[in-house]
């Protein structure tokens, strides 16, 4: 497949946060197919390079960064160190990011500024060093990746709704910013998917296991979410919105504000009921062998090793 993206940006120059696992390691390798030279950013420096082999290998050029996207300094450096070295960016895509569950007054302030930090500020980061450059060329791409909870707030993850909420409203005004200078801009908006989003996660383990079965259980992977980014953002579209459940969620939240305020009450108040039927689906999917454990052991078992304690 060559995708629309590949045709309108001849030179194929991709710069990607979280590259190392999920659905940045799934853009990779998308991307590979058409021969892109990608700028590979993770803050796991081991499974970076691991992943950067694979995508060589797939037929693109890479450049792998140690990136920590909350950190302005570093970015900076890593932005201009990528510009040199291959004269220029067709597509960025800012897609670093951690998911965490907890309730409000129970999740701490430090934890509120690593987690908007990484998954808002970094968007901005990135931005902010590269759209001169796009501009500069008058030409080029941005695909944010945001999540369904950036319109729908479900209870105990008020930290990454408002994080995700912050990269609608960002790529937003960037949209109406940018497109006098023939810069598109898309922002993602999925439902649960299987990624390693929940690896750093620092709430409390309840509503942590509650995340598990719901990953667990989702049948949408990055591959199937990469392949409608890249084909949506080469059509020009600005929303995103997948899986069919997501795009009824937004219409619900649009046309039905209170009903959808009042479902929210509703499934609190019901989460205990809601996280038993979730794990009796999660045993009978496992009874099929239709639960990945390789995948869980990555994206939550690893969650104690990386944890960093306040």
């Amino acid at each position: 497949m060559v995708y629309q993206l590949s045709k309108k940006h001849p030179q194929k120059r991709a710069f990607i946060t979280g590259a190392a696992s999920g659905l940045g390691l799934a853009l990779c390798k998308e991307l590979a197919k058409d021969s892109w030279t990608i700028g590979m950013s993770d803050i796991n420096l081991a499974a970076l390079e691991i992943a950067a082999e694979e995508i060589k290998s797939l037929g693109a050029s890479t450049i792998t960064y140690t990136l920590d996207v909350s950190n302005r300094d570093k970015y900076k450096e890593v932005c201009e160190h990528f510009l040199q070295q291959v004269e220029g960016i067709d597509l960025l895509v800012n897609n670093a990011g951690v998911g965490d569950a907890g309730y409000t007054e129970e999740y701490s302030l430090k934890n509120w500024e690593w987690l908007i930090g990484i998954n808002l500020m970094g968007v901005i980061n990135g931005c902010h060093y590269f759209i001169p450059t796009f501009k500069k060329q008058k030409s080029g791409q941005i695909i944010n990746i945001a999540s369904a909870a950036a319109f729908s707030s479900l209870p105990r993850m008020a930290a990454y709704n408002v994080s995700k909420a912050g990269v609608l409203s960002f790529s937003e005004t960037l949209d109406a910013e940018l497109y006098p200078h023939n810069i598109r801009v898309s922002v993602v908006m999925p439902t649960f998917f299987k990624t390693q989003v929940m690896q750093y996660s620092r709430g409390d383990s309840k509503s942590v296991e509650l995340s598990k079965l719901v990953f667990a259980t989702t049948p949408l992977t990055p591959d199937k979410v990469a392949q409608t980014v890249l084909k949506k953002s080469g059509k020009d579209k600005f929303h995103i919105i997948l899986p069919a459940n997501a795009r009824f969620i937004y219409w619900l939240k649009r046309y039905f504000p209170k009903l959808t305020l009042k479902l929210y009450r509703l499934g609190e108040k019901n989460s205990e009921k809601l996280q038993k039927r979730l794990k009796k689906k999660f045993e009978t999917m496992d009874k099929q062998g239709k639960i990945d454990h390789d995948y869980l052991d990555k994206a939550f078992n690893e969650r104690k090793a990386n944890k960093v304690n306040e």
